[in-house]
């Protein structure tokens, strides 16, 4: 006997169902049971359009990679407007949102999750954090080439570095949000005297 209700578009309300069990659990509560009890599912529709829950994990994260790219494209047309300070802590808030911070702990401690993200997107370092970084480059040599990040900065350098202060920042605070000041305040820190345009 089926149980539980007809889903329309598995995947994404499976994706959607992950999300929240992130939201109110952590990344330690993310189990095929709890996204499936989350999406009010039988257990069997996870495995019917995914090969394994480590499957389900890495597609799960390759869409929300998918998500921060759509932010980071509006980021980079942000460019020339605005302050480099207030687009850059902007852009930080939303991708160091609570799902992306256990999405990050979840990849640091999942191993398997790791090899497959890499398998589908050969890039160095950790996944999710990587991405943020190319986001955050990509946004700072648009700023550069406008004459509003100096000519000699090292964007590449200065874009992990914003990841790096960021994540400890969001990381270290259980879930809350920090304040909006304090983002600002990490990103001039970071940014120093680069900014030729405040």
């Amino acid at each position: 006997m089926p149980t539980g209700v007809h889903l329309r578009d598995p995947r994404d309300q499976l994706f959607t169902a992950a999300e929240q069990v992130l939201r109110q659990s952590g990344p330690d509560a993310l189990t095929s049971r709890a996204v499936t009890e989350q999406a009010g599912c039988a257990k069997g529709v996870l495995h019917r359009h995914f090969e394994s829950f480590d499957a389900f994990l890495a597609e799960f994260v390759l869409d929300r990679i998918g998500l921060m790219q759509a932010q980071g494209a509006v980021l980079r047309d942000s460019a020339g407007m605005g302050t480099v300070v207030d687009n850059l802590s902007d852009a930080l808030i939303k991708l160091f949102d609570p799902v992306a911070v256990s999405i990050v702990a979840l990849v640091t401690f999942h191993n398997q999750l790791r090899v497959r993200l890499r398998e589908a997107r050969p890039v160095r370092g950790i996944p999710v954090l990587t991405e943020m970084g190319i986001i955050l480059s990509g946004y700072l040599a648009a700023e550069q080439e406008l004459g509003r990040i100096a000519a000699g900065a090292d964007v590449g350098r200065l874009a992990p570095t914003l990841v790096g202060a960021a994540h400890l920042l969001f990381a270290g605070l259980d879930g809350l949000p920090p304040w909006p000041e304090d983002v600002r305040a990490v990103v001039a820190s970071v940014l120093g005297g680069t900014v030729t345009a405040r």
